[in-house]
């Protein structure tokens, strides 16, 4: 798609802006690794070869009688009887397999046994999911080590999977949030700003009752009645929180609609959705750009402090407030303080250097050399 010389130019000013470039750069790595998570982190192997078939376990769902044995239940590939049975294709019995078999098959070494092409699985670089316990001796929450980078958390759960998944978690929050909350509060502020009159009057005085709600108050009783879960929370947030850009819409609407642009194309009979939007946003957008950085980065930090406070997430998700709330619990575990410290440090920092180089770039008096 061809570029207009603004875009371009905007384009351009965004890319001279160094550190809003490199953090846009290093933040795409980052929600790209922890977009395939289950590639990553998982207790599934990524890919199996049973009997020359080739299957994707992280995918699709296999019972363990898929692979020869007795359950119906998914397989749990990290059991060793699962393991044999995807080895010897299920054709010969485990337990009367020779020692020196076993062996191999324990070390996850190629078996040649006569009369079938022998299995192998492929595993993720972190043989955890978020949820897996993982079973390592000693009390929890365990230190980090060769097997669990950033140690396990006090149930046992690997913290490297769970900041991955985490990661994304957050991430993928914010940017529902943010989107779904900026578009309702632009039409608002645009509809109060560029009609003005009783329709900003009636405006103003519902987002002052509105305002007046206690957020936090209802969100902690909604989701003690409907339970807690990611949409809910969602739903709630964006509820509360689309007020945060009217105020800004409303003041720009106000302030260019008497513009002679403006006048002009009224006079030519274009339509008011056509000048409210195509004539009078686009000159909003760097004021509108501004309040982003503070929207993306308040929903993660909301998010993580309802489940800091328990009111969040289910206990089971993989959220980054719950592991705060387990690094205050376990003082005597500090990776896990550190953990969710740099987690939040460098996810809020690059996203907070992104949208200021947007907002940057959209600015006409901005120049970078």
């Amino acid at each position: 798609m061809q570029l207009s010389p603004l875009n371009r130019r905007r384009l351009q000013n965004f890319k001279r802006n160094r550190r809003a470039w490199w953090s846009l750069i290093i933040f795409t790595v980052l929600f790209v690794i922890t977009f395939f998570a289950e590639f990553i982190a998982n207790d599934k192997p990524i890919l199996v070869s049973y009997r020359g078939e080739l299957r994707v376990p992280v995918m699709t769902f296999y019972s363990e009688k898929d692979y020869g044995g007795d359950f119906q239940t998914e397989a749990i590939y990290g059991d060793p009887e699962v393991e044999c049975l995807i080895v010897t294709g299920g054709l010969v019995e485990c337990f009367d397999m020779p020692e020196a078999l076993i062996a191999q098959v324990e070390a996850g070494e190629t078996v040649d046994i006569e009369g079938f092409e022998a299995g192998w699985t492929i595993w993720p670089i972190i043989p955890y999911h978020y949820r897996t316990i993982v079973d390592v001796g000693g009390i929890a929450p365990a230190p980090p080590s060769s097997n669990n980078w950033l140690g396990t958390d006090d149930t046992k759960r690997d913290v490297m999977a769970r900041v991955i998944y985490g990661f994304r978690l957050s991430v993928f929050f914010a940017i529902i949030v943010t989107v779904a909350s900026s578009i309702i509060g632009i039409i608002a502020g645009a509809v109060q700003g560029y009609f003005g009159g009783k329709t900003d009057l009636f405006f103003q005085r519902f987002i002052e009752i509105w305002g007046g709600v206690p957020s936090l108050y209802v969100i902690i009783i909604m989701t003690a009645i409907l339970g807690r879960s990611f949409w809910l929370l969602v739903f709630l947030t964006v509820l509360f929180g689309w007020t945060a850009l009217v105020g800004l819409i409303r003041a720009e609407f106000l302030r260019a609609r008497n513009f002679e642009y403006v006048r002009a194309a009224k006079a030519l009979g274009v339509s008011d959705r056509t000048v409210m939007f195509r004539h009078i946003l686009p000159n909003a957008m760097v004021a509108t750009l501004t309040m982003l950085p503070f929207l993306i980065t308040g929903a993660i930090g909301g998010l993580a402090t309802l489940d800091f406070l328990g009111f969040g997430l289910p206990s089971s998700a993989p959220s980054l407030g719950e592991l705060t709330l387990q690094a205050k619990q376990n003082l005597q575990a500090p990776w896990l303080g550190f953990t969710a410290f740099f987690a939040f440090a460098i996810m809020l920092s690059l996203l907070v250097f992104i949208f200021e180089g947007v907002r940057d770039a959209f600015d006409p008096r901005k120049t970078f050399t």
